[in-house]
């Protein structure tokens, strides 16, 4: 029995749940307080990083989206995930790559702002909305005309870039240059698994919350 341990706004876990929902498979859900649940000696037994997501499957335990990813990916190749063509492949792997080191760190100030975790400098959010910039013009190359990064498949790429694009309009960052994109967005959010998955407004004002909160007294 598969066991997915996560909280629902984070992207890291938000890719597995995805995955998980897009092959079909059966699987307890755990949802994790991150204000103690992390540090429980069973959970740290799984995950002595004491982070979200962890996935448990029959006493083994995988933590890291990304190798949770491929592991699911290696035991339940059906639906595959991830194309069998040498370029599409690469073309998928350079997208879980440039959304993890490009991507992700230059959302992260961006989401602060959102959030009113503390304001950033101009220079600093300007620089952050020219490399998004350099990523979503990365994205529309490897996209060309195809459905998905994969051509008319699904794939992990799709996956992992695709849980951050809801964001973007949120954070300021506009799609009207890249209408291949806004179309790509448009088919992954009607997709039953990005529905399921989709953080409400209202979990991410109690998130702000409990973050200010938490800061107030730190």
């Amino acid at each position: 029995m598969l066991t997915f341990y996560h909280t629902p706004l984070s992207v890291n876990s938000r890719r597995v749940w995805v995955a998980l929902l897009e092959k079909g498979l059966t699987f307890e859900v755990v949802e994790m307080n991150l204000g103690g649940d992390q540090f429980k000696p069973e959970f740290l037994a799984m995950n002595p990083f004491h982070h979200i997501p962890v996935l448990a499957d029959d006493g083994f335990s995988v933590i890291e989206s990304f190798a949770i990813l491929d592991y699911l990916e290696a035991k339940y190749p059906t639906p595959a995930l991830l194309p069998s063509d040498p370029i599409a492949l690469a073309n998928v792997r350079m997208v879980e790559m440039v959304t993890l080191n490009e991507l992700n760190p230059a959302m992260t100030p961006l989401f602060k702002e959102m959030m009113g975790f503390g304001a950033e400098s101009p220079e600093a959010v300007e620089q952050a909305k020219q490399k998004i910039d350099g990523v979503l013009k990365f994205y529309a190359d490897k996209l060309g005309e195809g459905d998905f990064f994969g051509g008319d498949q699904l794939t992990l790429a799709d996956i992992v870039a695709g849980t951050f694009s809801p964001w973007f309009e949120k954070l300021g960052i506009s799609m009207a240059n890249y209408p291949t994109l806004q179309a790509w967005t448009a088919r992954l959010v009607a997709r039953p698994a990005w529905q399921a998955t989709q953080p409400t407004e209202e979990m991410v004002a109690a998130f702000r919350e409990r973050m200010k909160a938490r800061m107030a007294k730190g």
